[in-house]
């Protein structure tokens, strides 16, 4: 049967969770979702600081990876802290997370854009997804049957996920082309959903 990727970006990282439940209780396998999420706004506790040096050598990337796969508890009990260059500290469990750091220690951020491409995710779309996340964003992806994408798309839309062709928009606005992941990570405080632009121009 034909699968396809189904991604949404949420500002908030409980209407992220409550995604992931609702999709749980719907009865979509946990190993059939993923979660990446800006630690920054995920309330673990962690801070930018406790993965700042790893995030800038690429040392942290799989650094938990064996908790981040997703378990018979469901998917958030998986949970694990990762840093990312271009993006810094992000909480993730699932499949998506899995290949990402496949790429290999230091090629993450660029194994985000081709995890997502990998997986059906238009290009452009992939950058605005990997920027969405850099700006404190969650991103949420399921592999669908094609027989349950609507009902699943009809799921995650229940939930203020943001509009990607229009988050893209403001974000070209500032000046914004593509997801650098050579940028510095984001670390300032949000603001109605789309932090100020630093570094990536």
């Amino acid at each position: 049967m034909a699968q396809r990727t189904i991604a949404h970006l949420y500002d908030n990282y409980d209407d992220a969770t409550r995604v992931v439940s609702t999709l749980e209780s719907a009865g979509i396998p946990s190993s059939d979702i993923s979660l990446v999420g800006h630690q920054a706004d995920s309330g673990t506790g962690m801070t930018s600081a406790d993965t700042a040096e790893k995030t800038g050598t690429g040392a942290g990337t799989g650094l938990t990876l064996g908790t981040v796969l997703g378990g018979g508890a469901g998917l958030l009990a998986g949970l694990g802290a990762l840093a990312i260059p271009g993006v810094g500290p992000i909480v993730a469990a699932g499949w998506l997370i899995a290949t990402v750091t496949g790429a290999g220690v230091g090629a993450a951020a660029g194994g985000l854009i081709g995890s997502l491409t990998g997986a059906g995710i238009s290009e452009a779309d992939a950058n605005t997804h990997a920027e969405g996340v850099r700006r404190g964003g969650t991103l949420v992806t399921v592999r669908a049957d094609e027989m349950r994408a609507s009902e699943i798309e009809t799921l995650m839309s229940g939930h203020n996920p943001v509009n990607i062709q229009s988050r893209a928009a403001e974000y070209t606005k500032e000046g914004w082309s593509r997801f650098d992941e050579s940028a510095a990570p984001y670390s300032g405080s949000r603001s109605s959903g789309v932090p100020p632009l630093t570094g990536n121009r």
